[in-house]
């Protein structure tokens, strides 16, 4: 495809994730973030789930083959910029993704490691674990863990502590091949969310946010695919970070819920005639 037909179409993104049916999380966030940033997304189903807004009941993992399949056909029909990767749902489907995004490594890969539901739904095996650190994160560009799922990441034989410094632990996994680690603190016990982005020389940029007063289903999709759709767009990684977080905090701002469960981030909240109320003073 030329440069001019190329001007012509939103940057895809391409997600490898698992379907949500209260449209919360998952491919079903992923698609709307994308849009929202103006880019087109492409959908890979990983798995697909038994969930609404409280926990995630159930996972049906796709088999790998069709995983690999799925990607191979929009990958050899449209120019991807960016692709981000959620749940994965199996040791195969691991194997199968790594395969084929090796064979485009200036493609930039947002990586959120979904470990575990909202509610504390165990989604990814020890053997899965193993199988990320060795196969996926040396190809991942950022990866977008929470507190809890940053200290699980490095967890071994060796590691005996209970609460290590979310430092160490961006250094000890990007030890295993990723760029960059941007750990997000809504876990942590502190009056104000602090995510910080760790590079290579340690870290890159550091953001506090007022914390919400909410629990929110589909918050950690939001942002990593937020970032997905900026570096698709030619954002640096240090503005793409910043943009998503602002972008991801407004969203959750503007959250609802529809059910009985935890909020959904309002995804196209920048669409709603309410200019008067927009949040004031995001960042600090």
């Amino acid at each position: 495809m030329n440069s001019d037909a190329l001007s012509d179409i939103p940057p895809v993104v391409l997600c490898f994730g698992a379907t949500d049916p209260s449209g919360g999380a998952g491919l079903q966030a992923d698609i709307l973030t994308i849009a929202s940033m103006g880019c087109h997304a492409l959908s890979v189903v990983t798995a697909v789930t038994v969930q609404d807004t409280g926990g995630v009941d159930d996972v049906l993992p796709i088999d790998a083959e069709w995983v690999a399949d799925q990607a191979r056909a929009v990958l050899e029909d449209m120019p991807v910029m960016a692709f981000k990767i959620g749940l994965l749902g199996s040791v195969e489907n691991i194997a199968a993704i790594a395969e084929v995004i090796s064979d485009y490594p200036d493609i930039p890969l947002v990586f959120d490691p979904v470990l575990a539901s909202g509610r504390g739904d165990e989604l990814a095996s020890e053997d899965m674990l193993d199988a990320l650190r060795e196969l996926l994160l040396p190809q991942t560009t950022i990866l977008t863990p929470n507190s809890i799922e940053a200290r699980r990441l490095i967890q071994d034989e060796d590691n005996d502590a209970d609460n290590p410094d979310l430092g160490e632990c961006a250094k000890r996994i990007m030890r295993l091949g990723c760029e960059y680690v941007l750990v997000t603190g809504t876990h942590e016990h502190t009056p104000k969310v602090i995510n910080t982005l760790y590079g290579e020389r340690g870290v890159v940029r550091s953001d506090s946010w007022v914390r919400l007063p909410g629990i929110y289903h589909g918050s950690g999709c939001t942002l990593a695919s937020a970032i997905a759709a900026l570096l698709a767009n030619g954002l640096t990684m240090e503005e793409a970070v910043k943009e998503a977080q602002e972008y991801t905090w407004q969203a959750l701002q503007y959250g609802f819920r529809p059910g009985m469960g935890q909020h959904i981030p309002d995804r196209l909240f920048w669409a709603r005639d309410d200019e008067e109320d927009a949040p004031q003073d995001l960042m600090h």
